[in-house]
């Protein structure tokens, strides 16, 4: 009942925020974007999922290949093939340029090194292969955090607990390369991942959208400042979507606010409502509710900064790319430590 509760005044709270925001006159808004800045179509071709910026590589993303985006260029063509067939999903530029990619097409996570190499580092747990690695994020030491959900066919998981309940976990690759799994059952189908700008937190979006009643809520734990375990007990309610599409990737800025994808356009579907509509729900690093753009295209799964300035807030949604400025700078690990 008191996470019921927590869900409902959630609800109630994100509904009169984008009401406001959406009826009080522009000069009265706190908004995170820039002055007159409005949703620009980047491309229509290569953006699944990903998004990943690096100052001296570009953008990319993830589409059954990983493609590179000439974003700063007024007069790009269509983006490129940069790793061919690569089947990922989450993708992050660590702090020394190399590419961390989630590969759920082989169940595993793997990094691509600034030579073009791969380095597989990790495709088993407890020698059992994962369900499909989706989101990743890394903290301040170089620990990698991943996330590990089903979706399609909810049979056979391979990973189990001892009990031989079937696991989406949250697992995280230390310094040297150990493997331990942090969240087990505290989020029913995690999906994006981010280590907080501060280190403090681990925030996890909860994204069971496939099955009825399911898990669709944004979640803070706390971190260990000496080892970067997670602490369960710690897990907080910031946001809950009800039964709407929940939360997906996300990205913070230099202030703390944090973006997450979430959401729903299309009023037909099986296990999900329209009630919060597809876009950009932004938070600001206590958790409340600030800001919204929406995004017409279905179904809006992550986002990152880039560009020069870190001013520009760049979005997947149903292969398509899009892009919209903001005040603030982004905060990306492969910028803020080297």
């Amino acid at each position: 009942m008191k996470y019921n509760a927590v869900g409902l005044i959630a609800r109630m709270t994100l509904f009169i925020a984008v009401w406001v925001s959406m009826t009080m006159p522009a000069m009265a808004q706190k908004s995170v974007w820039q002055k007159g800045a409005e949703l620009q179509l980047v491309s229509e071709i290569g953006a699944g999922e990903g998004p990943a910026w690096n100052p001296e590589v570009g953008l990319v993303s993830s589409f059954g290949s990983v493609y590179i985006h000439d974003v700063e260029d007024p007069n790009r063509g269509e983006p490129k093939v940069y790793l061919k067939d690569l089947g990922t999903n989450g993708l992050l530029w660590d702090a020394e340029g190399r590419l961390l990619c989630c590969q759920p097409s082989k169940q595993r996570v793997i990094r691509i090194e600034k030579d073009g190499s791969k380095t597989v580092l990790t495709d088993k747990y407890n020698d059992v292969p994962y369900n499909q690695p989706n989101d990743i994020t890394v903290d301040d030491q170089g620990r990698i955090y991943f996330s590990d959900p089903k979706y399609g066919p909810y049979e056979n998981l391979p990973q189990k607990d001892l009990d031989g309940k079937p696991v989406e976990g949250v697992y995280m690759i230390d310094a040297e390369g150990s493997v331990t799994i942090e969240i087990v059952h505290a989020v029913d189908r995690p999906n994006g991942v981010l280590v907080s700008k501060d280190q403090n937190y681990l925030w996890v979006a909860g994204n069971n959208n496939n099955n009825k009643g399911g898990e669709r809520a944004l979640f803070r734990f706390e971190r260990m400042s000496c080892c970067g375990g997670v602490l369960v007990d710690t897990k907080e309610v910031i946001f809950d979507w009800g039964d709407g599409r929940g939360p997906d990737g996300m990205v913070q800025d230099s202030k703390g606010n944090l973006y997450v994808a979430g959401g729903l356009n299309k009023d037909d579907g099986e296990f999900e409502t329209n009630q919060f509509k597809g876009g950009i729900y932004v938070f600001n690093s206590k958790g409340k509710h600030i800001d919204f753009i929406a995004v017409p295209k279905d179904e809006v799964t992550n986002c990152t900064f880039g560009g020069s300035d870190l001013k520009t807030l760049y979005i997947t949604a149903g292969g398509t790319l899009y892009s919209i400025r903001t005040k603030n700078k982004g905060w990306l690990p492969v910028t803020a430590r080297k």
